[in-house]
């Protein structure tokens, strides 16, 4: 009974059979691919099964090699199945076990047919022999008695064994024969595929420079792509503090326009207030018209000058605190006046540089 001895997965991919180089997928996805001990043979074998379809039923032997073309793709070349597996791994490491445990298992083949072989060898030298004793036990037990009958009536056992052994020995020589004879063709089969595997592993190593070639290439363009893109974060840093600066410059333009409103504010304040700076003249030139007309009543009634005389007193003093006052105003609101039209220039300014 065949009982598996390891187990792994693994994409099967069989060599093309008509151009003998290009690689047909046995399978749509990941399969099993077991190493299968017979005991009662002693033999090995490689088995994967898809579904209910056999794709690889390999009989190891001595002369298989085992040859990793990438770094997760192996194949071997059968002779009997006259085809040329590949599988592919997922990683590294499964491929490295698979090929050890291909050396292990061809290397234990080769002890079974070195230990057949002596057998074969024991058998044959153990007939030959039994053949050169047959002869003289034959010539002393004719001497020694005698007669034909008694020649034959102890000579009789022996031959009969030696003709068993003989007859073994013919048939294991043949089957030894036809072993060589089936030897020399598989070794024949291992040549023509080893010669057309030399051709896919050539076809397969103009590929990889191929791919080293592209690979370069891409590498390259990886590099100018990561360069452009080192630019292209750069110029967006850049644009990313000029949306800042110019977020703080509205932040300020808004705070101006803000002290803009203000100032303008005030200055409607100011104008409200100049407003009354006419009521204050003609109040002023009421109280002069007054105060002439009280001078004229001054000189007509001399003889009321000493009661009147605190009264043009009291409005000269009036008339001085409010023209004191109007001066007043009118520097502030001159000042004011100056004050905003520097304030307009620096808006301005300020706007022309932004």
């Amino acid at each position: 009974m065949e009982q598996p001895i390891y187990t792994t997965r693994a994409h099967v991919f069989q060599i093309d059979r008509t151009t003998k180089k290009n690689w047909v997928p046995a399978s749509k996805q990941a399969v099993t691919v077991s190493y299968f001990y017979d005991s009662t043979r002693n033999s090995y074998r490689i088995i994967s099964v898809d579904g209910s379809k056999v794709i690889i039923n390999s009989t190891i032997t001595p002369n298989m090699m085992f040859t990793k073309t990438s770094q997760k793709f192996g194949q071997w070349a059968d002779s009997r199945a006259n085809t040329v597996f590949g599988l592919g791994f997922s990683s590294e490491q499964q491929l490295a076990k698979f090929a050890e445990k291909f050396q292990e298992v061809k290397e234990a083949a080769k002890t079974a047919r070195d230990k057949s072989q002596e057998k074969v060898e024991l058998l044959s030298n153990h007939s030959q022999q039994e053949s050169g004793r047959e002869t003289p036990t034959g010539n002393q037990a004719s001497s020694i008695n005698g007669t034909d009958d008694e020649k034959i009536f102890h000579v009789g056992p022996e031959t009969v064994l030696l003709k068993n052994e003989n007859d073994l020995l013919k048939s294991a020589v043949e089957q030894s024969n036809s072993n060589a004879k089936n030897l020399e063709t598989e070794l024949q089969t291992l040549r023509e595929n080893n010669a057309r595997l030399v051709d896919a592993l050539q076809e397969s190593s103009a590929n990889v420079e191929s791919w080293k070639k592209q690979l370069s290439a891409s590498k390259e363009e990886s590099d100018t792509l990561r360069a452009k893109i080192a630019d292209l974060e750069v110029q967006c840093n850049e644009a990313s503090q000029e949306k800042q600066r110019n977020a703080q410059l509205g932040v300020r333009v808004q705070e101006l326009e803000a002290e803009l409103n203000d100032k303008e504010q005030e200055l409607e304040n100011l104008r409200k207030q100049a407003e009354t700076i006419p009521i204050l003249m003609a109040e002023c030139e009421s109280v002069t018209s007054k105060l002439q007309s009280a001078e004229i009543k001054n000189r007509e009634l001399e003889g009321r000058i000493d009661v009147l005389h605190l009264d043009v007193d009291e409005s000269r003093q009036k008339q001085g605190n409010i023209k004191g006052e109007l001066k007043k105003f009118m520097d502030v609101l001159d000042v004011k006046l100056d004050e905003l039209h520097e304030f307009r220039r620096g808006l301005s300014r300020l706007g022309a540089d932004n």
